[in-house]
């Protein structure tokens, strides 16, 4: 049962998210839009025009075609954040999709997917995802620039979780639209930065900043954030607080390879939130939908109320859980894991019960949850499907079903986090990695299990803990890794064979054509190239 504060929270969200749905270009002071002094006066004035201003950002995360309504374009992969993560998670090689025309996540052709117009699939799919991101930057710009942040007064905790806001959003453009953070690349260009205050006419000219540029902004805005959080008690978990500031500047130092201050802002996070991963029976049975489960940090928040979910169909459940049986899922376009990934899960992992077994079998599911999936889907023919996603109320059909929270942070990335900044900075990431593994997930487990280092186990630890949730192509980018396929035997023929190098110029995203169009800073010529496959 959803807490009753989600309720609470999605009507504000939902009278505010209006605030929010302008295209960002129009973000500049002219044409009646409020100064910056305005705006901190009418904040200290009225306090409640910055919570509503700050329930404009977290609704952008979960709008119905926010990335290409401005277009005048509604297509069934548009709803939000969520749809981004399984754009990114098709691009791998542990998450496999059917090459069907009910797969509206069709996004795994290397051949295809790095054209940025409007005519070609991966043109839309670019403006989408520009065009979310930078209309969330600009939502928490509209706090950002309302509020003096030397004296910010009553207004701290909404100016910190804008600026925690921000900072994840430019952490995930980052990671798609140039290579990881290195001696090599902090030169090379990035995304533009879009920040408060900035006239109009310095967004009609803003050029793509530098790697090192970007991730200033990330980690001061953190910074910040991790400071200024302390003592925010939070309507729900679809808010930003401390914990989760933490957990992001985790992220970040992961990436810009501060791997000592990773760890320890990951167990920051753990600590101040008192989450803590699901046990192994919790884990042993769908979920992944709840922002309730005690594992959860930060989440978006989804009712019945909202869009996304009055569609049907236009909706996470619809796409990636195989229980929700009114979305495409229920029509053939479902979700499975590689073969070659799946076979080296130990049978003493609960995890291996995430995906159907050759015999259709999941020790997750009890009768009742297996008739469940039966009337959502065609069972016959589903090895290696995912059972691991449930639905909003663990039902097949309606409103309640496709109500299912979208997780953005929970404590077992956390602890893998951990892991890692020890085992990179001299501490026993190892024992960390066990200690987790065994009191979790699988109380036999070894680290030496899949005879790998332990900085390649602790990526396949990620690679199975987090299957599904919009890690996999960013740990991909982040740890220099090449995409493989052709060790697994259930990629559809047309992608099988469609390995990628590590650092080929083919992962990197292409900048659409409307931001190329409408920003004079930014030509054909200062796009990432168009590297055929």
């Amino acid at each position: 049962m959803k807490s009753i504060s989600k309720y609470v929270s999605v009507l504000l969200i939902a009278a505010m998210s209006l605030t929010a749905c302008d295209d960002w270009m129009n973000a500049g002071p002219e044409g009646g839009t409020k100064t910056a002094d305005q705006k901190s006066d009418a904040a200290s004035q009225n306090p409640s025009a910055a919570a509503a201003d700050l329930s404009a950002i977290y609704a952008q995360f979960i709008q119905l075609y926010a990335g290409l309504g401005g277009l005048g374009i509604e297509r069934h992969n548009d709803f939000g954040y969520a749809a981004i993560c399984m754009f990114t998670e098709e691009q791998g090689q542990d998450l496999v999709s059917p090459n069907i025309g009910y797969n509206w996540f069709n996004f795994s052709d290397w051949t295809a997917i790095r054209e940025n117009t409007l005519t070609t699939t991966y043109g839309l799919v670019s403006h989408l995802v520009w065009n979310e991101y930078y209309k969330i930057i600009r939502a928490c710009n509209t706090i950002i620039e309302g509020v003096d942040r030397n004296d910010p007064g009553t207004q701290v905790y909404a100016l910190s979780q804008a600026l925690a806001v921000r900072a994840f959003c430019y952490l995930q453009l980052a990671q798609l639209y140039q290579f990881t953070y290195s001696d090599a690349t902090l030169d090379k260009p990035c995304v533009p930065i879009v920040k408060e205050n900035m006239s109009a006419e310095q967004q009609e000219s803003n050029p793509r900043a530098t790697v090192k540029e970007v991730f200033k902004l990330i980690l001061d805005d953190l910074d910040y954030a991790c400071e200024n959080l302390n003592g925010y008690g939070r309507p729900d978990k679809g808010y930003v607080n401390q914990a989760v500031a933490y957990g992001l500047r985790a992220r970040a130092n992961l990436i810009t390879k501060n791997w000592a201050q990773a760890a320890e802002d990951a167990a920051a996070a753990l600590q101040l939130s008192g989450a803590t991963p699901l046990s192994i029976d919790e884990a042993g049975v769908p979920g992944f939908a709840s922002a309730d489960a005690h594992n959860v940090l930060w989440a978006n928040i989804i009712v019945e109320t909202n869009e996304v979910v009055q569609t049907g169909i236009v909706n996470w459940p619809s796409h990636l859980s195989t229980f929700y049986g009114d979305g495409y899922a229920g029509v053939g376009a479902t979700r499975y894991i590689a073969s070659a990934l799946y076979e080296q899960i130990s049978a003493t992992d609960v995890r291996k019960g995430w995906w159907l077994n050759d015999k259709l079998e999941s020790p997750l599911l009890d009768a009742a949850g297996y008739n469940v999936m039966k009337e959502a889907i065609q069972v016959e023919g589903n090895e290696l499907v995912n059972v691991k996603f449930g639905t909003g109320d663990g039902t097949t059909t309606g409103l309640g079903a496709a109500a299912a929270d979208w997780i953005l942070m929970r404590a077992e990335e956390l602890e893998l986090i951990k892991a890692e900044g020890l085992a990179r900075s001299g501490g026993d990431g190892a024992g960390a990695l066990a200690q987790f593994v065994q009191q979790y997930r699988d109380p036999l487990y070894t680290v030496a299990a899949h005879g790998l280092s332990i900085l390649d186990e602790i990526w396949w630890q990620r690679r199975v803990e987090l299957w599904g949730e919009g890690f996999a192509f960013g740990d991909i980018m982040r740890l220099e890794k090449p995409i493989v396929r052709t060790n697994s035997t259930n990629w559809p023929s047309a992608w099988a064979e469609q390995n990628v190098d590590a650092n080929n110029g083919v992962l990197l995203w292409r900048i659409p054509q409307s931001e190329i169009e409408a920003n004079k800073g930014i030509s054909e010529g200062d796009n990432n190239p168009f590297v055929a496959y």
